[in-house]
């Protein structure tokens, strides 16, 4: 953690929303004039996709959810070395022909590494890991301010099963022998980040999602509620929040539940006023 280089670190499972996440983050910069620096969890995956098709092939539970897969100490040393410094690097992995067009890269490889861009305000990192805690890193204690993006198990495989349906071109049958082989690092790895995380929000549809693999369509916002709870409640103006969005209830003294169409200006609401103060933190020691 630093005063004078704040992190901030949004945490989620593939499927889980953290993009969506980004974007509010985006528009609060934005709008506040903070400069950021950001990180993506898949520049730090370990093998590009031709390496680790030919991984998962010798090792059927390999998975990017676990850290066998994944460069965790290098995010770790980069999290630490920005917090010192201000400093660090990262690249990117390419997706799709969208990406291959802006990166001029081939699909399912990585750019070069690249330094960050001098005299930012703070990083952000949204992805796998980055509220990770064991016995080897310790992701979670380099950074500021720490958001789980967590829907309900069924809601998260529904949207990932439609996601590599329509942009990946992967059939049922493919998308749920992912989600198989990646359940022993989903409960080892993913789950026990989000006792680490500041604020999580999680989704929860009002429409059945009992069976997720036959789901015609991703439940809408306005299907939903999202629960989000604070691990330190101390500070939170929850009259003013539950003021501020309509039909919105307190369900225990850390936890407001809203309607899933607000959750845009909930986020506002809440985190608007963190990263100011992030930011005007490290302006004063400047």
């Amino acid at each position: 953690m630093s005063a004078l280089h704040p992190i901030v670190s949004v945490t989620g499972s593939s499927g889980s929303g953290t993009t969506s996440v980004r974007n509010t983050f985006e528009q609060i910069f934005r709008r506040e004039g903070v400069e950021a620096v950001f990180i993506e969890g898949d520049a730090f995956h370990a093998f590009d996709r031709a390496e680790m098709r030919a991984a998962e092939a010798r090792e059927p539970t390999l998975s990017h959810f676990g850290e066998r897969a994944n460069l965790l100490a290098e995010l770790e040393a980069v999290f630490r070395e920005y917090a010192a410094s201000g400093r660090g690097r990262t690249r990117h992995y390419v997706h799709d022909a969208e990406d291959a067009a802006r990166f001029r890269a081939e699909p399912g490889t990585f750019t070069p590494w690249e330094d960050f861009a001098e005299g930012s305000d703070l990083l952000f990192y949204e992805g796998l890991h980055g509220a990770l805690v064991n016995e080897r890193v310790d992701i979670a204690g380099q950074a500021d301010l720490r958001i789980g993006v967590v829907p309900v198990i069924n809601l998260e495989w529904i949207q990932k099963l439609h996601r590599d349906k329509a942009a990946r071109g992967y059939s049922i049958e493919a998308v749920t022998d992912v989600i198989l082989r990646r359940m022993p690092d989903y409960v080892t790895t993913i789950c026990p980040q989000f006792t680490n995380t500041d604020i999580n929000f999680q989704r929860i549809p009002t429409v059945d999602t009992s069976n997720p693999f036959v789901a015609r369509w991703i439940p809408t916002a306005d299907e939903s509620m999202v629960v989000i709870r604070f691990r330190d409640p101390k500070g939170i103006d929850f009259p003013y929040l539950i003021s501020m969005i309509a039909g919105s209830f307190m369900s225990r003294a850390n936890s407001v539940v809203i309607p899933g169409g607000k959750l845009d200006l909930a986020m506002q609401l809440i985190l608007t006023p963190m990263i100011l103060r992030l930011v005007e933190r490290r302006r004063r020691l400047l």
